[in-house]
């Protein structure tokens, strides 16, 4: 008994640190995501720079001023309260 804890404990040690899981519920039922936080890290900020490329190249089309391009505002009433909807028209 007194040679198998410390065995125990080595071989806990010399396994390496257990990554927590991800367990994610949903419509498509239950998944498990096994990959490591810093693969999950990588992935997050990957996906972080598209959106925020998008997001610049939308402000910069937006933002264009063209000879001919105006801002329309439409306003309607719905069951839920009024919408408010903001196109840019370029004739």
């Amino acid at each position: 008994m007194k040679r198998l804890v410390p065995a125990i404990v080595a071989a806990v040690l010399m396994t390496g640190g257990a990554y927590a899981q991800s367990i994610n519920v949903g419509p498509g039922g239950v998944s498990v995501d096994t990959r490591s936080p810093q693969e999950r890290a990588i992935d997050r900020d990957m996906r972080h720079d598209r959106y925020e490329r998008a997001r610049e190249r939308e402000w910069r089309r937006a933002n264009y001023r063209g000879d001919d391009c105006r801002t329309v505002t439409t306003e309607r009433e719905t069951p839920r309260g009024m919408v408010r909807r903001t196109t840019r028209v370029c004739d």
